[in-house]
């Protein structure tokens, strides 16, 4: 299905994406060319030194736009300095350049997210003896409302939500951003357990005065889009809705997918590091090992009672078979499903806003 890119090959396919797509979609053509004319190698620490290099010019100009009293401006700059500290730290944090990448990208996110409507608020969650970080965007009118738990994948963390986040929010949605079990400021790594998080959360939004607590929502990214499956079944009775784009559910956790869609076209470096990250493994035999176990099907839960279910995919996926969206539609409560063309979450210009649409009318 593919095979490691080599630097050439990785600086091809970042000038490709620039401005258009993942990590890089709000990425500027000169400031992209001034980081690959200086990587001479794949090493983490210089493409994290290099991203952190073309964000810096930004950060120190949202902070003179904030001084001056210019708040669009500030927000705008640093929406672009945390785009490049977290294009920095892409796709996981392994190294310390990169991990120092990760906690600049949150800080200048959240300077950002001051001048965000409604705002950003970051709460700590309690999970145990741990917390949960989360980024809460509410309606402040006084009324309840619905709202939308967001999450990525393996490398999409919950400040990544941005735009999506600012769809829902047109759409009257308030939304709480996370990060899936295993990534970003996660407590706890995946598991087969590890949808207690959730739980957690949705607990707390209940008691929220500005959430109506009939009307929580899930929708889940690549591979959080397992999250959102598992949850329909697991809260079926407290949430209302789920989205599940691009994540699998039985197909994807086999061994025979795992190894052959590890070094997928459509990933653009070290997909096999940051799968064993989010389980806390270092190689992809330990992570072949257990990865079986994390089916639904072999789980017992796909033939239970689900919430609503929308199931989201492009049908060329080589990330996410796309098997895993029938079996979802083969068992249990009939559910929703929208194929698009092309590869992993069929990323097209209508996919999105047939999600938010769909959340709408199952909120309303």
């Amino acid at each position: 299905m593919g095979r490691i890119r080599n630097l050439e090959e990785i600086k091809a396919e970042v000038r490709r994406l620039a401005g258009k797509s993942k990590i890089f979609r709000r990425a500027k053509s000169a400031d992209v060319e001034s980081v690959l004319a200086k990587l001479t190698s794949k090493d983490p620490d210089l493409w994290a030194a290099e991203w952190s290099r073309v964000a810096k010019p930004y950060e120190d100009a949202g902070l003179a736009h904030e001084q001056a009293g210019r708040y669009d401006e500030a927000r705008a700059a640093y929406i672009q300095a945390y785009t490049y500290y977290a294009t920095g730290r892409y796709p996981v944090p392994h190294s310390p350049g990169k991990m120092a990448c990760l906690r600049k990208s949150l800080e200048l996110y959240e300077k950002a997210g001051r001048y965000f409507v409604p705002a950003l608020e970051r709460v700590e969650i309690p999970y145990g003896d741990k917390t949960i970080p989360a980024y809460l965007r509410l309606g402040r009118d006084g009324a309840k409302h619905p709202i939308v738990i967001n999450f990525g994948g393996i490398d999409g963390f919950k400040a990544e939500a941005f735009e999506y986040e600012e769809a829902m929010q047109r759409g009257g949605l308030s939304t709480c951003a996370i990060d899936m079990p295993g990534v970003g400021e996660s407590p706890i790594k995946a598991s087969t357990a590890a949808e207690s998080l959730y739980s957690a959360v949705i607990d707390y939004l209940e008691n929220r005065p500005e959430v109506d607590p009939k009307r929580i929502a899930v929708a889940g990214r690549s591979f959080g889009g397992y999250w959102a499956a598992k949850m329909a079944f697991v809260e079926a009775k407290r949430l209302r809705a789920s989205v599940v784009w691009g994540g699998g559910v039985h197909y994807f956790f086999q061994e025979a997918w795992l190894r052959g869609s590890t070094n997928a076209e459509s990933y653009l470096m070290d997909h096999d590091i940051a799968r064993c990250m989010a389980f806390g493994v270092g190689t992809l035999d330990e992570l072949a090992k257990i990865f079986p176990s994390m089916s639904l099907l072999t789980q017992g839960w796909l033939d239970k009672p689900s919430c609503s279910m929308l199931i989201v995919n492009g049908k060329d996926d080589l990330q996410t078979p796309i098997a895993d969206l029938y079996i979802l539609l083969e068992h249990g409560t009939p559910k929703s499903a929208r194929v698009f063309p092309g590869g992993h979450m069929g990323q097209t210009p209508e996919t999105f806003p047939t999600i938010v649409n769909w959340l709408r009318h199952e909120l309303s």
